[in-house]
């Protein structure tokens, strides 16, 4: 089986799941939500031995878990923002923990452990302000998060075969050689064709608010995948992980969620 037929069908099958779990109910949002969040966790973490780094895996994933959860929460008004002061010494004893850990690089240790919680845990919370948004009420609806979610694998699939078909003037070839401006471009088009046709479905959002959203995502979702390549190439590997055939980790599939998820909260937020 050739790469495409391969990357193809696991990726249809991640769709399928995403797409599925997400319309089911806040349940299961919630069950893919953290397991997207302990995988991809597991994966930083993992891959930063490379840099000899011992990170504090099991307690960064821990606080990203409770941190998700009690956004959960909040977004729910189930509790309050309480909640949060009662989360941040746990940040805290990251530095005390370290201490009896004996490692020659307690900072570094540290450093990426707080990095997993920053770059990952809190950018997927923001996902419960996309399905508990004040429209018309606190009730769990699916629709802005499958809307950011379809916006997402447009651009991408956009980008994909554009940047194939007609790819020549590299966008950012010290990072990520393959990515080119026709890719860009074409990703951009396309996530804004699908941002009008989600308007016509998903009516939480008028049409602006969706072509606002779809161009955050093509910048920011951009600037994510880079980011992502930036911090591979540093430690010299290729995937995240090997999870899902074709594609690499869990971590290599939501890159561009983990820049653009927390830019539109902020926008949702103000416009809300």
């Amino acid at each position: 089986m050739n790469n495409f037929i391969k990357r193809s069908i696991t990726g249809i099958i991640f769709v399928l799941v995403v797409v599925g779990c997400i319309s089911a109910g806040k349940i299961t949002f919630l069950l893919l939500s953290l397991t997207l969040l302990v995988l991809s966790m597991h994966e930083f973490y993992r891959i930063s031995i490379k840099e000899r780094i011992r990170s504090q895996k099991n307690y960064g994933i821990f606080i990203g878990t409770l941190f998700f959860i009690a956004n959960y929460l909040f977004a729910q008004k189930i509790v309050g923002y309480k909640i949060y002061i009662i989360l941040l010494p746990l940040f805290f004893f990251v530095f005390i923990n370290e201490l009896y850990r004996k490692n020659r690089k307690p900072f570094s240790n540290i450093a990426y452990t707080l990095l997993g919680i920053f770059y990952i845990a809190i950018p997927l919370s923001a996902f419960n302000f996309f399905v508990f948004y004040p429209y018309p009420t606190l009730n769990y609806n699916p629709n802005i998060l499958l809307g950011f979610f379809i916006l997402l694998w447009a651009t991408d699939t956009g980008a994909y075969i554009f940047g194939a078909s007609l790819g020549k003037h590299k966008f950012f070839p010290r990072i990520s050689p393959k990515k080119t401006w026709e890719g860009f471009f074409g990703g951009a088009i396309t996530s804004l064709t699908t941002s009008y046709i989600i308007s016509t479905f998903f009516i939480e959002l008028p049409l602006i608010h969706w072509i606002i959203m779809s161009l955050i995502i093509i910048v920011m979702g951009t600037f994510g995948d880079l980011v992502e390549s930036l911090f591979k190439r540093s430690i010299h590997i290729k995937d995240s992980g090997k999870i899902i055939p074709g594609h690499g980790g869990i971590l290599d599939r939501i890159d561009s969620v983990l820049l653009s998820a927390p830019i539109i909260f902020t926008y949702m937020q103000l416009i809300n």
